[in-house]
């Protein structure tokens, strides 16, 4: 009986879980290298960040998710370089030899090369980008009670860039928390005076969706009370002061930055395998071209199909179904005759604004209200992983629509050493 071939799969996001799940341990042996120790769902970091559900509830460890999956190991590490020739991955915790290599990294905050908002503005890519979220804006409450008047007007302007759905997402909670919680816990605040400003580059929120979501977003936001700000580029940010391309500025002590990603860059990867955004360019079954042990899945995948010629989008349905194609292909041996070429069938998009507000795009139906909210509700649901999971999430859903409140407002900061 010959050995098994060893796979190392780099990143736990949902391409790497996926690809982990999914390939026979019977055939091959499986390391999982991750920087974190969990698998982060990334589409409900908004909710974190808002108060509405606890990190636990999205957060998964990898040796609980795959404690019952034979021949598959988990490292805690930061992988340093790859040497493709020597079959390598080197790693602060040590070397590890391979016979195929999978790149599920993801992609990270494209900042586009500003240094200033880089250090001073907030993302939302990991759940601790989430939790420094929930206690900058709460701490930022404690802080207006005392502050002078003429600090108030940086804490009272809560600016958000980029309209895709993340920051519409974002923009629609905060507004829901102005209105229903925030006046309860300070009622010594003129909430009033709080402004929530959404800045987005294109003419629409939602660019990449239907012209009915563009709309129907952009409605639902103005509606209650987000201010919309379209066609205008951040330039500069000091902490203090935002310096918008149309020469105006705005103050703020709470910039959250939802503009763009790029792919994360692992040193080793041919320059001519490097593509436009970080992304490695791929063959049809995930292979990094110009290798024949190196896999690239998920947002990182730069493959150029007739369907989608610029490459895939960046979403979770794409990262999920590139991870169950390579697993088979590497199953048949990759033999020529046996292995299946990806393409990507478009199921849709959704993105939800609020209470009984959703858009949804479905390649034959558009909708939006109450109806595409439970959509929307539901199927992000059954993308949980775990049973208990999702009813903590629906427990804590129920309760807050019931209600208009959460108990989940929590400053959680470390303590200083004496």
């Amino acid at each position: 009986m010959t050995d098994k071939k060893k796979i190392i799969v780099i990143g736990g996001g949902f391409a790497g879980i996926e690809f982990v799940k999914k390939i026979d341990t019977s055939l091959f042996d499986v390391l999982l290298i991750d920087k974190i120790n969990h698998h982060q769902f990334q589409p409900l970091f908004y909710q974190v960040a808002t108060s509405q559900i606890e990190p636990a509830s999205i957060s998964f460890p990898f040796r609980n998710i795959f404690k019952y999956k034979k021949n598959i190991q988990i490292r805690l590490a930061e992988v340093i370089e790859i040497q493709a020739s020597e079959g390598k991955v080197l790693t602060t915790v040590g070397d590890f030899m391979f016979d195929y290599l999978v790149i599920a990294v993801g992609c990270k905050t494209n900042f586009f090369g500003n240094d200033n908002i880089r250090k001073f503005s907030f993302t939302l890519k990991t759940t601790y980008d989430a939790i420094a979220i929930r206690n900058h804006i709460l701490q930022t409450f404690e802080n207006i009670i005392s502050a002078e008047t003429h600090e108030k007007e940086a804490m009272m302007n809560l600016v958000i860039v980029g309209a895709g759905p993340t920051g519409v997402e974002l923009a629609g909670a905060f507004a829901e928390i102005k209105q229903h919680i925030l006046p309860k816990d300070y009622p010594g605040i003129d909430f009033s005076t709080f402004n929530i400003v959404l800045i987005e580059g294109s003419q629409h929120t939602l660019n990449s969706m239907s012209d009915h979501a563009k709309i129907a977003s952009k409605a639902y936001l103005q509606n209650m009370g987000v201010q919309i700000i379209t066609g205008v580029f951040v330039k500069d940010y000091d902490g203090n002061e935002i310096q918008l391309s149309n020469g105006n500025s705005i103050k703020s002590k709470t910039l959250i930055w939802a503009a763009g990603v790029i792919g994360n860059v692992i040193n080793g990867i041919p320059a001519e395998s490097m593509s436009q955004g970080n992304r490695i360019k791929v063959n049809r079954i995930n292979q990094v071209i110009g290798s024949d042990c190196l896999f690239a899945i998920g947002d990182i995948a730069m493959m150029e199909t007739p369907l989608y010629p610029k490459g895939h989008p960046q979403l979770a349905n794409v990262a999920i179904n590139q991870a169950k194609n390579l697993a088979r292909n590497l199953k048949r041996g990759l033999q020529p005759g046996a292995i299946t070429e990806f393409e990507y069938k478009d199921l849709g998009s959704m993105a939800t604004i609020g209470r009984n507000k959703a858009v949804v795009d479905l390649p034959f139906i558009k909708f939006k209200g109450y109806i595409a909210w439970l959509v929307w509700m539901f199927l992000h649901l059954m993308l949980i992983l775990s049973v208990r999971n999702k009813l903590i999430i629906f427990i804590n859903w129920s309760w807050a629509y019931i209600t208009k409140d959460s108990s989940l407002r929590l400053i959680l900061k470390p303590s200083e050493k004496k």
